[in-house]
């Protein structure tokens, strides 16, 4: 089959890999009908994540037709359309159980691996290397998807692959992001990044009742997208917390969210020590969030942050009793009911698709998206 593999820095390729096959009774096998290149991805291609290894395969948003399943795989047959979600999870352990479904403790085989860096293992991720599992990800014309009795998502209806596509991961992350800030009906929300997760944080805030959404982004077409979703919208190039404190009558927002992570940019501190491997991650936007957030407010954190990061005012989230809420996203507990949002017409979440090409077109895909090309927001692929 052919899938994209990486290959080094800012190196991926459409290779021929073999097939994959049923490994465990509860695998199935996942003929992929749509897959996307998520901002995350960018952080693998950019090499900022430890442990990948050449003739990896990426990919953790995708959907498909089931066309094989392990023997004890009861609930999914051969010929059903399924999405399924980048975590994941065994679906019995004591973290599923209590619906932490991305913490889950079985389901990352290189779980010392990742003890190492963040003390326990989470749980394991498609096409996101080795700290993760290894294992192989969706941007491939097949993939095997372990626990399979448990992720993937059974879709009856007549909706259209680019219309619950992204149950996979940046919708149900948006709106976890929303959740996390318990907003309240006279609530308004600031956004950190209008990428396709920051998207789906702007318009899961409204759908969860907020007043008003602020949108910070320097990107005009990201901007613009922001503004039709009803977001106020700041350039990250002016005085953001001057500009928040002027919107909100000198308060604040009550919550913020950092849908930026690690790679912000506007610090040439913190760019100066990710070069030099003294710290991992930029957390230019978080510093702001925390600081521009009001007292007793929430800063939510979708943004993945890979290792270690310094000059983070703890002072500041301390003295004014923020609560920070932050992780990867719990995809079982979202992906149902977001589900349904789309079916009722409340949200299409083929909005955010700006460029859809073939498989065999990745490559290129990376490079314009990395670069924020052609006015690239958000990439489908189809094998």
């Amino acid at each position: 089959m052919k899938a994209l593999c990486w290959n080094g820095k800012m190196d991926v390729r459409v290779e021929t890999v073999p097939d994959p096959k049923i490994l465990n009774p509860r695998d199935a096998i996942i003929r992929i009908t749509a897959t996307a290149i998520c901002g995350s991805d960018l952080h693998l291609y950019h090499g900022l994540i430890p442990t990948l290894e050449p003739g990896d395969i990426l990919g953790h948003e995708f959907m498909g037709e089931v066309v094989e399943v392990g023997s004890e795989v009861k609930n999914t047959k051969v010929g059903d359309r399924v999405v399924v979600p980048f975590t994941i999870s065994c679906g019995q352990c004591f973290y599923c159980e209590k619906t932490l479904w991305s913490l889950c403790d079985n389901s990352n085989p290189d779980a010392y691996k990742n003890a190492v860096l963040n003390g326990y293992s989470t749980a394991g991720l498609f096409g996101y290397s080795h700290l993760y599992g290894g294992y192989a990800g969706g941007q491939a014309e097949y993939v095997r998807v372990p626990f399979a009795d448990v992720g993937p998502l059974k879709v009856t209806s007549s909706l259209r692959d680019d219309q619950i596509l992204f149950l996979s991961d940046i919708f149900p992350t948006g709106y976890q992001a929303a959740e996390n800030c318990n907003i309240q009906p006279d609530d308004t929300v600031a956004i950190w990044g209008c990428g396709p997760v920051g998207q789906f944080a702007i318009r899961s805030a409204f759908l969860l009742g907020a007043a008003k959404v602020i949108a910070i982004d320097n990107v005009p077409e990201r901007m613009e997208m922001a503004r039709q979703a009803g977001a106020m919208v700041i350039s990250s190039d002016e005085n953001v917390r001057e500009l928040l404190k002027e919107f909100t009558g000198g308060r604040g927002p009550d919550s913020c969210i950092d849908a930026v992570g690690m790679e912000a940019h506007g610090s040439i501190y913190d760019d100066i020590k990710q070069k030099l491997k003294l710290e991992t991650d930029r957390p230019y936007v978080l510093r702001q969030a925390i600081m521009a957030c009001r007292k007793g407010g929430t800063v939510s954190i979708p943004g993945v942050y890979g290792g270690i990061i310094d000059k983070v005012p703890m002072g500041a989230a301390f003295g004014k009793g923020l609560t920070l809420k932050m992780g990867q996203t719990h995809m079982k507990r979202y992906m149902d009911p977001l589900l349904q949002a789309v079916e009722e017409g409340k949200i299409d979440p083929s909005f955010v698709i700006t460029h859809r090409v073939k498989l065999d077109a990745a490559a290129q895909a990376y490079s314009t998206f990395s670069k924020k090309e052609d006015g690239c927001i958000k990439v489908m692929l189809t094998p």
